[in-house]
């Protein structure tokens, strides 16, 4: 499987907009639109991509990247990822994130965090699975994960 991140464009904005999830876990994650909004809102910082495997759009992510944010601590973030509903099961998450967090280290990053609800079993298990751990932080009501590069 040839995972692949490319950075949204004009040319692949349409195939992120038709990714969604299931019914139960749109409680847990912003539309793709939405998310889309939101890092036009966010521009200096928000990194959105497309996830592709073997050339077939399969997921959507979005990174915040603040390299010069007072706390190191707090510079990197996970802020989107998600898989399609017709994709799911098949291993594109697990081979996703790892080319999500191949990304945070060759761009710079010294960690990543994230944030989710506690029920949101599933994606805590992926996360879990590629080191992330609790931090003891919330995001309101969201538990921080954090995935440290240097320890």
């Amino acid at each position: 499987m040839n995972i692949e991140l490319k950075p949204i464009d004009e040319s692949n904005r349409a195939d992120c907009i038709c990714l969604k999830v299931t019914e139960e876990q749109s409680q847990y994650i912003a539309s793709n639109e939405s998310s889309l909004e939101a890092a036009k809102e966010h521009a200096d910082v928000a990194r959105p991509f497309v996830i592709y495997a073997d050339g077939v759009p399969v997921g959507f992510t979005m990174f915040a990247f603040e390299p010069d944010y007072e706390d190191p601590n707090d510079r990197y973030w996970l802020w989107r990822f998600m898989i399609d509903e017709r994709c799911q099961g098949r291993g594109y998450g697990t081979e996703a994130l790892k080319a999500i967090i191949t990304y945070f280290k060759e761009n710079g990053a010294t960690n990543i965090r994230l944030s989710t609800k506690e029920s949101n079993v599933g994606a805590i298990h992926l996360y879990e699975s590629a080191g992330f751990v609790p931090n003891g932080d919330m995001n309101d009501e969201e538990t921080v994960f954090e995935l440290n590069f240097n320890k």
